[in-house]
């Protein structure tokens, strides 16, 4: 019998979606699952840009542009110089969701066997992208003492070798919520100047900062122009995960050259979600106002209701819509499995992505959590009731 590839066995499950046969089962057994596990906000999308998809005047469905609309791209690049990002759409690629702008990054800039230096915890699926390439990640360790705040420049100093190529950050951060500052990208510029080094910036979550700050794209700071490579998406923003179109930006020629070929490899992005993303360009300024105030209440509402509960740690988020605990278990994923396959609490359970997931550092993360507040505040109190009464059940045993 044929063997799988290395990278096929190498390649790790989901943190985020592993747990889903159980969640099925608690739903079979008649239990309410509240799923705090995904970035899938329930905020509905706006119905303008389902419409423009809709009243589409369309005979022939053909391939795009392997680089995206150029009419979307205009429209992008506006918005992007409307964050002090000044670019033209020639610099813009459009992609099959934030995950295909990641993987241009990787695929355009690195070789197999080149390291790549990212604050853990981060995106799960940072570890997939890096096993798809062969790319090895070394992570530089944050810590819920700091409310996962940047490590400090002797930290990647010290992590810096002849095979470093880049940096990847997520900012805001996917999954603790931390929003890094100018101070903090100030110090990260020093290193990829001094290293010559690509900081591959990840800002799916741009448009959700709170507390009256602002986002800082790594793109806006001068002296990165050819360092700086954005990815982006349209899923969190507008609300549409599943219209899977992304943006991969840069002032880098070079790169973008290399890019445009894998973009024109897999053809074309798809052509009903550009014409969604593209609309979504258009909706109002004040559009963000309602989503931020709603996450802003969810957001404070999630992390008292987790720092009330004893033993629970949880820095507040600054921005994206996610948080981190710490809880009083000696394994999270055990935790949220029996969560899912032996407790209900009035009839209900509730669904988090266990941590582990979320390090490539052996045995981090093991205590912790992330819970995405993307539910209405009633559900994250269900949600919250849950918890609380599981760690009481849980810790007795």
């Amino acid at each position: 019998m044929p063997s799988i590839a290395q990278r096929g066995a190498l390649m790790p499950p989901s943190p985020i979606r592993k747990l889903v046969p159980y969640a099925e089962a608690a739903k079979q057994r008649g239990n309410k699952v509240y799923h705090l596990n995904i970035g899938q906000p329930d905020i509905e999308t706006p119905p303008s840009i389902l419409n423009a998809v809709k009243n589409a005047d369309i005979k022939v469905l053909e391939y795009s542009h392997s680089a995206g609309f150029e009419s979307y791209r205009k429209k992008l690049a506006d918005y992007y110089r409307r964050n002090n990002v000044a670019i033209n759409h020639s610099q813009i690629i459009i992609t099959t969701g934030g995950s295909e702008a990641i993987l241009f990054a990787i695929m355009s800039c690195m070789d197999p066997g080149d390291e790549i230096i990212i604050p853990e915890p981060f995106y799960a699926n940072y570890n997939g992208f890096a096993v798809s390439a062969g790319v090895k990640i070394i992570p530089i360790p944050s810590s819920i003492e700091t409310g996962f705040a940047l490590p400090p420049i002797e930290a990647f100093e010290k992590a810096v070798t002849d095979k470093t190529k880049a940096i990847m950050i997520c900012n805001p951060n996917n999954p603790t919520g931390y929003l890094y500052s100018m101070e903090e990208l100030e110090v990260l510029k020093q290193i990829c100047l001094k290293y010559d080094l690509f900081l591959f910036s990840d800002e799916a979550y741009r448009e959700f900062c709170y507390d009256g700050r602002k986002h800082i794209s790594a793109l806006s700071i001068p002296g990165l122009e050819e360092h700086a490579i954005l990815m982006d998406t349209i899923s969190k923003r507008y609300s549409a995960c599943g219209g899977r179109i992304g943006a991969f930006v840069t002032k880098n020629q070079k790169v973008l050259d290399a890019a445009m070929k894998f973009a024109q490899a897999r053809l074309s992005p798809p052509t009903f979600a550009q014409i969604l993303g593209e609309a979504a360009v258009d909706l109002p300024a004040d559009y963000f106002d309602t989503v931020h105030a709603e996450y802003t209440s969810r957001r404070d509402l999630l992390v008292s209701r987790l720092q009330n509960m004893e033993g629970v740690k949880c820095p507040l988020p600054g921005g994206a819509f996610y948080a981190m605990a710490q809880l009083p278990v000696d394994d999270s994923e055990k935790f949220c499995q029996w969560l899912l396959e032996s407790f209900s609490h009035n009839g209900a359970t509730v669904m988090m992505a266990p941590a582990a997931g979320f390090y490539a550092t052996p045995g981090e993360g093991k205590n912790e959590v992330r819970l995405a507040y993307v539910l209405n505040k009633d559900d994250i109190n269900g949600a919250m009731d849950c918890l609380e009464a599981a760690l009481k059940e849980y810790n007795k045993a």
